[in-house]
């Protein structure tokens, strides 16, 4: 979540306001979630996406080109999605 919030300039509390979190605790709300001192409910995850405009599993990424992958990958259009995806299994196999 970090790398995509840093990438659009936005604050923690600017995320944590977009989502409906009270401004005066939503920087330390987001601050645990990104550090995994707490773990969001899916319902308020599902938000967060949105909000950065991101698939939610983009949120669970460990690493960040993961991420970076699964996002360019989620903003193809469905055809080229899956001609991709079709041509990377193919190369693997």
């Amino acid at each position: 979540m970090r790398s995509r919030r840093e990438e659009l300039g936005w604050s923690q509390e600017k995320v944590g306001v977009l989502i409906g979190i009270d401004e005066s605790s939503s920087r330390a709300r987001i601050s645990r979630y990104e550090l995994g001192t707490h773990e969001p409910p899916v319902k308020t995850a599902r938000q967060i996406a949105d909000a950065l405009g991101v698939p939610l599993a983009y949120l669970y990424c460990e690493e960040d080109e993961v991420a970076q992958l699964l996002f360019v990958l989620w903003t193809l259009t469905p055809s080229l999605r899956h001609r991709s995806v079709s041509l990377w299994l193919n190369q693997l196999a």
